[in-house]
């Protein structure tokens, strides 16, 4: 069939990647910021991730069943980013088949997935506002507790609140063409040979 002819041209059809779902620390387009700690329990408890396609729940917009999710603490330089210090990551370890949805292996393929995107239920999230108002105390004291771990925080400033988000459960991640946290990319790709391509490699036995 076609995949015998595709595998020995080289043509691979499974890549490995490694996204980055999203990221802490960072206020995005929403007025969320999401906090470290956010996804551990989630990570441990959420079987049946899946990564789709912009956050359809389509057959046709599933482009792998079988993510691994986890969160890594990482430099924001070494993701990409000119901030100080480190976020923690939303990670899918994936393998992305071309048979499950070509048009998204080729978009990763070619390296066109610049941002991810979590599909997400809130479970604790507190209202923080940059206010002396004795009526907004309780906000004021959320504001102080983390304005000076957002990386970007003259956003929050500029504004004068944000949602400062502790716990959530992962529903899904999706490949997006904005996501609303940019800081989001594909953080390694690679093509997985076929076998044809194995079996020619010349050994390293000596």
């Amino acid at each position: 069939g076609a995949n015998k002819e595709e595998s020995t041209t080289g043509s691979p059809l499974k890549l490995n990647a490694k996204l980055a779902i999203n990221t802490t620390n960072l206020i995005d387009s929403h007025s969320d910021v999401h906090l470290k700690g956010i996804w551990n329990k989630s990570v441990k408890e959420q079987k049946n991730i899946l990564l789709l396609q912009e956050h359809q729940m389509k057959f046709s917009s599933i482009i792998a069943d079988n993510v691994q999710a986890s969160v890594k603490k990482m430099a924001w330089k070494k993701l990409g980013f000119d901030f100080e210090g480190d976020t923690e990551v939303l990670i899918f370890d994936v393998e992305i088949d071309k048979e499950r949805n070509e048009f998204m292996f080729y978009q990763y393929a070619k390296g066109y997935v610049k941002e991810h995107s979590v599909g997400m239920r809130y479970v604790k999230l507190e209202l923080a506002i940059n206010s002396e108002s004795k009526w907004d105390e309780e906000e004021k004291a959320v504001w102080d507790k983390y304005i000076n771990e957002i990386v970007n925080k003259e956003v929050a400033e500029n504004q004068g609140y944000f949602w400062a988000v502790t716990e959530a459960k992962i529903v899904e991640g999706s490949a997006v063409v904005k996501g609303s946290n940019y800081a989001t990319p594909v953080i390694s790709i690679q093509a997985e040979k076929s076998l044809e391509e194995q079996k020619e490699e010349p050994s390293n036995d000596t």
